[in-house]
């Protein structure tokens, strides 16, 4: 007999399926959990297979949006641990299904056996941001971050409130962003409060003072908001209060409604015109009683109701879109004053019509009609140019005569004044322009009452032989202009005849002529015929004669520019000396030179009218001297 042996392998067949200990998991996470920490443990979620094969674990969410949050260790390892950073505002749960198959995904056969693990997560908030002061702006509309703005308000100097202050964009209030957790708020102020004016509620955040504003400076405050629980978690805003004065009125609106027109089809920004007028933007314009004008600058415009227009800060009513359709809007105006947070409001009816509606304004000009214009305009000053030509070329004629006449009038007093006599200032030293003076007032006298026996002379510098003639102890001369001579035109080379006013010869034939000698001169056997005066007058009225010679100099200087007729110009001039001896001046014997040195109380150089000859005719010595009593006074 023979032995056969067989052997018999007897095969496994997969009519088994995975099978999990727990299919279905819940499980807390907390927000703040750290990535890679494990949320579900590998033997909790690992599957077991009757017929021993190797499982194969896969992860999916049910969840949209939260898929990456959650993984596996490997896809033999159900271990189940966070992936990404959790947010509660994103999402605050999941569904995850695990699957266990004892073949690879990617296996060819069909008999592929699956058992699937239900968990479910739910994210729980943590307490991860400080408080936000409420209103904020999200950031990118990440609810996660929140910008809160700063809050302002005002009060009025010198005026205590009672009541929480008013403040924009609201009343101070803080939140716990973690809301699920909603801590308790505390607020206090850390900054800016000088002199501790105000004082902030600890639950409430309301601002209100605790003494007068003197000042008109502003407040920046610093108020800070913790969370009772944990005071790391905090933040921090400012509050601007403005200091101004009361205001006892309301802005208005002197008009209730407003009417504008606005064309179809004008891009965006542009302006509404007043109705009946297109040429006119609309402006709006509330007034204010406060102030002197009631024209208040701290006034702001907007648009309440509607989003097509805007107003702009000076009250133009401006398209904020593109108007289609013509139509009637009617608005709602609104003019706030920024600082005491008074307002006012006014309705605008703007009607949208068609551009083609409108005629064309008469004021519209084309780039023909200005060249039109400008020609016009260049030829009429051109005509102006000419015309002002002529009439200076005219001028220049019919004034020059004249004008010719005022320069040798000049050149003849430069002559004058060029003519001294060097002997008598050497021996002179003071004094001599007081009496230059005087002599200045005697030529305004000489001009207004002229008298018609005296000659006509004229002083030129060629006249020296006779000026070296002449006694070196004084010097009187005469400069006289004859009217005659002034309408006449000089012919080239002529000179004006130079005489000398001292005489050397005496006419004593003549009783009734009078004329100054110097004393020295004076014939001894002239006898009672020679009045000799002594030099004593004094000369207490220097200062009046100035101011005098003055006010005459300046009514000849006037009455020369002025009057082209006048009867004749006579300047003289003395240089009086302290050294000759004072001469006797009477109406009998004449004195010379004539000088008030030689003659005290000489009134009339021409005649050599004396003091005691005047009180002889008068009567008595005048107690008015003016010119009406006294003609040709020199000293008063």
């Amino acid at each position: 007999s023979d032995l056969l042996e067989i052997i018999v392998t007897i095969l496994n067949e997969n009519d088994n399926s995975p099978v999990f200990a727990q299919p279905n998991l819940a499980r807390e996470v907390p927000e703040d959990t750290e990535v890679g920490t494990a949320i579900v443990a590998r033997e909790e979620l690992s599957a077991s297979d009757a017929d021993l094969d190797t499982i194969y674990y896969e992860l999916t969410t049910t969840v949209q949006d939260t898929d990456g949050y959650f993984a596996i260790r490997g896809v033999n390892n159900p271990e189940l641990y966070l992936q990404k950073a959790l947010d509660y505002d994103k999402f605050n749960s999941t569904t995850l299904l695990l699957y266990a198959r004892d073949r690879p995904v990617t296996s060819p056969t069909n008999t592929t056996n699956t058992a699937t693990a239900t968990i479910s997560i739910t994210i729980k908030q943590s307490d991860t941001r400080a408080p936000w002061f409420l209103p904020c702006t999200r950031l990118h509309n990440d609810n996660s971050v929140c910008i809160s703005s700063s809050y302002s308000g005002r009060v009025n100097i010198s005026e205590m409130s009672t009541e929480p202050l008013l403040l924009e964009p609201g009343p101070i209030y803080a939140v716990d962003p973690d809301y699920t957790i909603s801590d308790r708020i505390v607020y206090s102020l850390v900054g800016g409060n000088t002199d501790e004016v105000f004082s902030v509620d600890a639950d409430t955040g309301n601002l209100t003072m605790n003494k007068v504003v003197t000042s008109p400076d502003s407040f920046l405050l610093q108020v800070m908001a913790t969370q009772a629980s944990n005071i790391r978690k905090y933040s921090v805003a400012t509050v601007e209060i403005k200091v101004i004065n009361k205001s006892n009125f309301a802005p208005y609106f002197e008009k209730g409604v407003y009417n504008g027109t606005v064309f179809v089809g004008l891009p965006q920004g542009s302006f509404v015109y007043q109705a009946g007028d297109p040429s006119t933007p609309l402006v709006i314009a509330a007034l204010d009683q406060d102030f002197p004008d009631e024209v208040n600058p701290n006034i702001e415009y907007y648009v309440k109701n509607s989003t097509d227009f805007i107003a702009t800060r000076d009250g133009f009513i401006l398209t904020n879109t593109v108007l289609q359709s013509p139509g009637t809007v009617t608005i709602q105006a609104v003019g706030k004053d920024v600082l005491s947070l008074q307002e006012a409001s006014t309705i605008i009816v703007v009607k949208v019509i068609f551009a083609t509606a409108v005629t064309p304004s008469d004021k519209m000009y084309s780039a023909q009609d200005m060249a039109i214009l400008g020609g016009v305009l260049a030829a009429l000053l051109l005509i102006a140019l000419v015309f002002l030509g002529v009439l200076l070329w005219k001028s220049s004629r019919w004034y020059g005569k004249p004008v010719k006449s005022l320069m040798k009038k000049k050149l003849s007093k430069e002559n004058y004044r060029s003519y001294q006599n060097e002997y008598y200032q050497e021996d002179e030293q003071p004094d001599v322009s007081t009496e230059q003076h005087e002599t200045s007032e005697t030529s305004s006298v000489q001009e207004e009452t002229p008298v018609p026996e005296q000659p006509a002379l004229a002083l030129h510098s060629s006249s020296a032989e006779e000026t070296e003639s002449l006694p070196k102890g004084s010097m009187a001369s005469t400069v006289i202009f004859d009217p005659e001579e002034e309408e006449k035109e000089e012919e080239p080379g002529q000179e004006k005849e130079v005489k000398s006013i001292l005489k050397t010869d005496r006419h004593v034939g003549d009783d009734g002529y009078k004329a100054v000698w110097f004393k020295t001169d004076v014939d001894p056997e002239a006898g009672e015929r020679v009045e000799v005066i002594e030099d004593n007058a004094a000369d207490d009225n220097d200062d009046d004669g100035d101011q005098d010679l003055q006010k005459n100099e300046e009514e000849e200087e006037e009455g020369s520019d002025t009057d082209g007729h006048h009867q004749g110009l006579g300047v003289s001039f003395a240089s009086g000396s302290s050294s000759p001896p004072a001469a006797e001046c009477s109406r009998a014997q004449p004195c010379s030179p004539v000088s008030e040195e030689c003659c005290p109380g000489l009134l009339d150089f021409k005649s050599c009218v004396c003091a005691e000859d005047l009180a002889q005719d008068l009567g008595s010595f005048p107690t008015s001297c003016s010119k009406a009593v006294c003609p040709g006074i020199i000293v008063w």
